[in-house]
């Protein structure tokens, strides 16, 4: 099976399938088993059932502000655009309203995202022309240009839930745009170390939810140990753990890292980054405010190609223990979600 950044295609489903429940159904579910050489075209397998299934649906309609000169009133009347419409002689009123229409921010993200694929050289001809044959379903929606998106601003209603994994598939895609300006056309990075590492955080999260729920897997933020009353806090950056499990009495935090080097090498020496560490520390301290001992910390890489890979722990003073494990997403799933069970198993 080939590999993206040493993740198996494959694998890269199931995280996704964590991440986001709806690859669970029947639309999706056979995509497990089929070959996948590229990223891309896992991705677009993905869009293509989905959008499908969409289309099936009917696709999302909000209202959107349309402004028209007619001859009877229409929504509401803008008075200074009218009265130099009066004076024109043109027996015409500006109207503002909204229409509830196709045309909006969520079907031209899906659509352009449609777009880029089909010029992907790593998407087979066979889907490139499933992507023609939906796109013919989009005649009333128009592309957007990737640069004005606004990401934060989309939000995700019972009337639209559906399209959280496409818009996501879609950000994952668009995000890998560069511009090129010599043609002003855009060509297709490679996922980014950013890219896997945020998908593979929410699928350990989503892993820990679903098959250990008594841990409560949750992510949380972790207030500083500290005298407010004395202190400058408005400055203080926050911390918000990754994935923080109740297992017990004991408290784990975890902290995921997908890096292209996993450790930082020095004199010809490898040791854990330096900024991990003190991270993963002072989560731990600061939420074991009564030095009880019972919180711990654990740092998950995802395996790199090197050599040596963090494995290993310390115990601090107080009792609390510090991990340094390694998650192996080049294997088959099943291996990855026992050592997933380990690391909670091995908690004291």
């Amino acid at each position: 099976m080939t590999t993206d950044k040493g993740i198996l295609i494959r694998n890269i489903y199931y995280m996704l399938a964590y991440a986001f429940q709806e690859l669970r159904q029947n639309n999706y579910a056979d995509i497990a088993g089929e070959d996948f050489e590229e990223i891309h075209d896992l991705l677009a397998e993905i869009l293509i059932r989905g959008t499908a299934f969409q289309l099936k649906q009917g696709l999302h309609r909000e209202y959107v502000p349309r402004r028209e000169h007619a001859t009877t009133l229409r929504g509401k009347l803008e008075l200074n655009e009218s009265m130099r419409l009066k004076m024109l002689r043109s027996g015409r009123l500006a109207c503002e309203y909204d229409e509830l229409s196709e045309n909006n921010p969520f079907n031209q993200i899906l659509l352009t995202t449609l777009f880029i694929l089909l010029k992907h050289s790593a998407v087979k001809p066979e889907k490139k022309r499933a992507l023609k044959r939906l796109m013919v379903f989009f005649s009333n929606v128009d592309t957007i240009d990737v640069q004005t998106i606004r990401w934060a601003a989309l939000r995700f209603d019972r009337n639209c839930r559906n399209y959280r994994l496409l818009l996501y598939i879609c950000y994952f895609i668009i995000d890998g745009l560069l511009l090129t300006t010599e043609e002003g056309q855009y060509r297709m990075c490679e996922f980014s170390d950013e890219h896997l590492n945020r998908l593979y955080e929410r699928f350990v999260l989503a892993y820990y939810r679903k098959h250990h729920p008594a841990t409560n897997a949750r992510a949380a933020q972790i207030h500083w140990n500290i005298d407010e009353e004395t202190s400058t806090t408005h400055i203080l950056p926050i911390m918000k753990t990754d994935i923080f499990l109740t297992i017990g009495d004991r408290t784990l935090i975890i902290d995921t890292k997908y890096y292209g080097q996993s450790m930082q090498h020095q004199f010809a020496k490898s040791t854990i980054h330096s900024a991990n560490l003190y991270q993963i520390h002072t989560y731990v301290t600061n939420y074991d405010i009564g030095h009880t001992g019972n919180v711990d910390g654990l740092l998950l890489y995802a395996k790199t190609q090197e050599a040596v890979t963090p494995d290993g722990q310390m115990r601090l003073n107080d009792g609390n223990m510090l991990y340094f494990k390694t998650l192996d997403l080049c294997q088959d799933f099943k291996m990855i979600s026992k050592q997933l069970d380990e690391f909670v198993a091995a908690t004291p």
